[in-house]
């Protein structure tokens, strides 16, 4: 009989397969004595080299078929299978306590997973799950046990899954896994970012799958709404053949936009850019006909590391990226650690609240050293393209101005030494803090550009952490309050002759984007599979007429009412 289970659309597509179960293998730890400690931290030892030579495959793997910034998440792996933090309090345990390494290894793994798990952040979670994936692995290898290698799946197949961890994930065949259903998750799971960078329909957070779905069903997985079919009958069937038929014929008509300018149904340009981490991002950002990048987030070359990038290292990635794009912008944002991105290796006291604490420009200001040769590298890299430099979190003029001031003063040192630098190179900043929202008319007169980091804004303007679940309702993109700081951005931009982008998650939005070009924003960044559908919608829109709606949107009192009349109108 046909069920239908609901879920969250993870990764876009349509997949109809039989059901494959990736299940773990019973990984049961009993506590035993041991009479030779040392015979027993050497047993140990040997299970962590053994899962770090397979872990330097899966990244090396992960490299080759999706990019430097997923093979990070391996990176990342092995310095938790490395962290003294870990590790030492196992080799303790096993040598005070005179137990045995899988039982040592189970009762620390709890202890930290436990810990991360009840934090209110996705990022920490996030970190429980690596600690989870990794010491897994150690364990298999302690108990003598195979973990499963959905690498050599050799048929058409719809994995079902509790979870996929960054590993599993990474090791999918995509000439034969052609979609994946977990009973955990989210959409900013590593598994659903791995999947939309390897375009294969996933649906996670379905709860019931694993219990509702035997071996060898016959499953769909609806990537676009969210819904996963068991036991589907003809004519389910027949129905969603027709909707991967029309989805995938949507994709050959956006596909066709590749090389084509964004423009409005009544002419108007606007710039579709993409969001990108690291230089091997630019290849999807090319093959998406992206105008250029609105957004590189430079901390992806500080993260999965125990040091920090040199000058050198960090000049050949933005040169990468600038002589990639051949002359199109590239708006790069200066680092950004801090909230829930943490560098280990910093050694930052902890704080009560991170993403109102010590945090990118706060940081960067105060760590000058580290900021500067960040500066260097840009300005020296700035002749090999259009480069655009953008400072994130500010909140003050102040702060603002000290930015500028640093960044000229390493400007003129390089020129003095005979360093060739551009003249050409604009300066913004992110507008993510209410304050700088308000105040933007007073920012537009100091600043090239802004981009709008609708992300953060929607978060510190509802005081809402985006990341928890129990307040998570009050993050509303189309809330009145949330559009009229994004109006007061674009209009003190345009005052004063500066232009104003976006490059928070709202800039690919198909409901935003109707309003946002009304509002006028110059230039919406977003991941770079979001490219072609959005040019597709503005080419469909007419901005004369969308102007003429904003002053009744802007007057309304709720973000559901905003929803009902986009959707109604457009």
């Amino acid at each position: 009989m046909t069920k239908t289970i609901q879920g969250i659309a993870a990764s876009e597509g349509i997949a109809i397969a039989k059901a494959f179960r990736l299940e773990n293998p019973e990984l049961t730890v009993k506590k035993q004595s041991i009479a030779d400690f040392e015979q027993e931290l050497l047993r140990f030892d040997k299970a962590v080299a053994k899962s770090g030579v397979e872990l330097e495959a899966i990244k090396e793997h992960a490299r080759k078929e999706l990019g430097e910034d997923k093979a990070d998440i391996f990176a990342a792996h092995l310095l938790v299978l490395s962290d003294p933090e870990l590790i030492n309090p196992i080799k303790n345990k096993i040598q005070n306590e005179q137990v045995n390494a899988e039982f040592a290894l189970n009762e620390v793994t709890l202890m930290f997973v436990s810990m991360f798990e009840s934090m209110d952040n996705d990022y920490m979670k996030e970190r429980a799950a690596d600690i989870r994936d990794v010491t897994k692995r150690v364990l298999a290898h302690l108990l003598g046990v195979t973990i499963p290698n959905p690498s050599l799946i050799d048929e058409e197949v719809v994995i079902i899954a509790e979870d996929l961890t960054p590993s599993d994930t990474a090791q999918l065949n995509r000439q034969y896994v052609k979609g994946f259903t977990t009973n955990i998750g989210g959409r900013t799971s590593h598994s659903a970012i791995m999947a939309r960078s390897m375009e294969i329909p996933a649906v996670v957070g379905a709860k019931t799958v694993l219990s509702d779905i035997e071996n060898g069903k016959l499953v769909i997985v609806d990537g676009l709404d969210g819904q996963v079919i068991v036991d589907p009958n003809e004519d389910v069937i027949k129905t969603y053949e027709e909707k991967k038929k029309t989805y995938e014929a949507q994709k050959a008509e956006w596909a066709k936009l590749v090389n084509e300018k964004t423009v409005s149904a009544d002419d108007y340009h606007v710039e579709l850019a993409a969001n990108i981490g690291t230089p091997e991002d630019v290849k999807s950002v090319l093959k998406n006909g992206s105008e250029g990048v609105g957004l590189y987030r430079t901390e992806f070359l500080y993260m999965g590391r125990d040091t920090l990038p040199t000058e050198e290292e960090q000049f050949e990635a933005y040169k990468t990226v600038l002589e990639c794009m051949e002359g199109k912008p590239v708006v790069v944002r200066t680092l950004d650690i801090g909230g829930d991105k943490e560098l280990p290796y910093l050694d930052l006291p902890k704080e009560m609240n991170p993403f109102l604490g010590f945090r990118a420009i706060r940081l960067c200001l105060k760590m000058q050293e580290m900021f500067r040769t960040q500066l260097r590298a840009l300005l020296r890299a700035s002749v090999y393209g259009n480069l655009k430099i953008m400072f994130p979190m500010i909140a003050t003029l102040d702060e603002l101005r000290q930015a500028k001031v640093i960044l000229f003063e390493e400007k003129e040192k390089l020129q003095t030494k005979g360093t060739e630098v551009s003249d050409n190179i604009e300066i913004g900043m992110m507008v993510e803090i209410p304050s700088s929202a308000v105040n933007a008319d007073l920012f537009a007169k100091e600043v090239d550009f802004f981009s709008i980091g609708t992300n953060d804004l929607i978060q510190y303007t509802l005081a809402a952490d985006r990341m928890n679940e129990r307040v998570s309702y009050l993050y509303q993109p189309y809330n009145p309050a949330i559009l009229r700081l994004v109006k007061m951005v674009i209009d003190a931009a345009h005052k004063e002759g500066k232009w104003a982008g976006m490059c928070g998650e709202m800039a690919g939005d198909e409901i935003a984007i109707p309003i946002l070009l009304g509002l006028g924003l110059d230039e919406f960044s977003m991941s770079a599979t979001s490219i072609l559908k959005a040019r597709s919608q503005i080419r469909h829109l007419s901005k004369v007429e969308m102007k003429q709606h904003i002053e009744t949107i802007l007057s309304m009192s709720t973000a559901e009412e905003v929803v009902s009349f986009v959707k109604s109108h457009f």
